[in-house]
């Protein structure tokens, strides 16, 4: 990861956009240290909804609430 200083971020943020745009993690600091990354937008961003949906199905056959019906528990709630 390369690292550059606040200041030299700002004068060469072209630059450094560039590199972030071809995978390049780029770190931000001020006086030594870090305050910000800049990574490719797409990182972390792009997910399988129909994956994540299956994944929620799978979980919530598991769960339970014990015995208690769902009006239980709102007048549960209810009370404080």
């Amino acid at each position: 990861m390369k690292t550059v200083g606040a200041f030299e971020a700002k004068t060469r943020l072209n630059e450094l956009l560039r590199q972030v745009s071809e995978g390049e993690t780029i770190r931000i600091t001020r006086r030594g240290v870090p305050i910000a990354k800049l990574v490719p937008a797409d990182d972390g961003e792009r997910r399988d909804l129909k994956q994540l949906v299956r994944d929620i199905r799978d979980i919530r056959k598991g769960a339970s609430l014990g015995g208690l019906s769902i009006r239980e528990l709102i007048n549960e709630g209810r009370r404080y």
